[in-house]
C-alpha cells in the first residue's frame, strides 16, 4: 500500500460515518477557530471539527496505526482512542508478533493541565489504554534554529504522530530575547526532529495547520520523508518511506501493508 491523502467525501458521508459509529455526539455545529490579527489566544476549547476529525479516523483505520502521540489534546484524543480502539479489535492478533510494546495506545502531551483533564473525562470506557502527560514548554535551539520543546515526552515509539500543540504563548525562558510567546511569532516545536532517529519505516506525521512549524520540519528531517500538504483540509503530512531496518521493521511494514 503506497501513502496518499485520504479525500473528504460529501457533508453527509461524513454525518453517516460518525453514526455509523456511534459518535453522533460529534455532530453538532463547530466552532471555527478566530484567525483574526491579534486574537490567537483562546481561552476555551474548541468545539470538534467534523471534517478534521473524520481525517484523522480514517488514518488510524485505513494504515493500520498502533501507537499514536498526540502533541497539544482535544476532540481528537478521542477520535484517536476511538479509532485504535478498532484496531484493537481487528489486528491484536497481528500485532502482538510484531516488536511493539505499546500496542493500540494513544499518548496525550500538554501544556495546559485544563485541556488533559477535559480530554481525559470525554474517554469513557475508552481511558483503558489511553495516556495523558503535563509538560512544560520551553525555548530552545535545534541545528542553531531558535524552537521550543516539551521538557518530557512519553517513553513510546510511534507509528502515527499528530502535531496540534504545544500553546505557542504559554512557553518558558527565551533564546537571545527570542520566544514565541508574542502575536507576531507562531509554533516552532522541535520535538519530532529529535526523535526523529528512533521512527520505523511506515511512521506517519500529521500536522494541524502550523505552516511554518511544518516547513521547520520538512527542511531539518534527514530521513527520506515523502511530504504532501492538504491544502483543503490544512494539513501537513509526512510519511517515512524507508526500506525495513531490519527483521522486525519489516515485519511491521508488511503488517501495514497487508490487505
Amino acid at each position: 500500500m503506497k501513502f496518499k491523502a485520504i479525500k473528504l467525501p460529501s457533508k453527509k458521508k461524513i454525518i453517516d460515518y460518525f453514526k455509523s459509529h456511534k459518535l453522533d455526539f460529534f455532530i453538532k455545529p463547530s466552532k471555527k477557530r478566530n484567525k483574526k490579527v491579534n486574537e490567537m489566544q483562546v481561552n476555551e476549547a474548541y468545539k470538534p471539527e467534523l471534517n478534521d476529525l473524520y481525517l484523522l479516523h480514517q488514518y488510524i483505520l485505513k494504515y493500520k496505526r498502533t501507537t499514536v502521540l498526540e502533541m497539544g489534546t482535544g476532540w481528537s484524543s478521542y477520535i484517536f482512542a476511538h479509532a485504535l480502539n478498532i484496531n484493537r479489535g481487528k489486528y491484536l492478533y497481528d500485532v502482538k508478533k510484531l516488536r511493539r510494546n505499546n500496542p493500540f495506545e494513544l499518548h496525550c502531551v500538554d501544556d495546559v493541565k485544563k485541556y488533559l483533564k477535559i480530554s481525559k473525562q470525554r474517554l469513557g470506557n475508552l481511558k483503558k489504554n489511553s495516556f495523558f502527560y503535563f509538560s512544560e514548554v520551553e525555548m530552545t535551539k535545534f541545528n542553531g534554529r531558535v524552537c521550543t520543546q516539551y521538557k518530557k515526552l512519553p517513553l513510546i515509539n510511534p507509528d502515527l504522530i499528530y502535531l496540534d500543540g504545544p500553546d505557542q504563548f504559554n512557553v518558558k525562558k527565551n533564546v537571545n530575547g527570542i520566544s514565541t510567546n508574542h502575536k507576531d511569532m507562531m509554533p516552532m516545536s522541535c520535538d519530532i526532529l529529535k526523535i526523529e532517529h528512533f521512527l520505523t519505516p511506515g511512521t506517519i506525521i500529521i500536522s494541524d495547520g502550523r505552516a511554518a512549524n511544518s516547513r521547520f520540519l520538512k527542511c531539518n528531517l534527514q530521513r527520506n520523508w515523502y511530504y504532501f500538504y492538504d491544502e483543503l483540509n490544512d494539513q501537513h503530512l509526512f510519511y517515512l518511506n524507508e526500506k525495513p531496518l531490519g527483521i522486525y521493521s519489516a515485519k511491521q511494514l508488511d503488517y501495514y501493508y497487508k490487505s
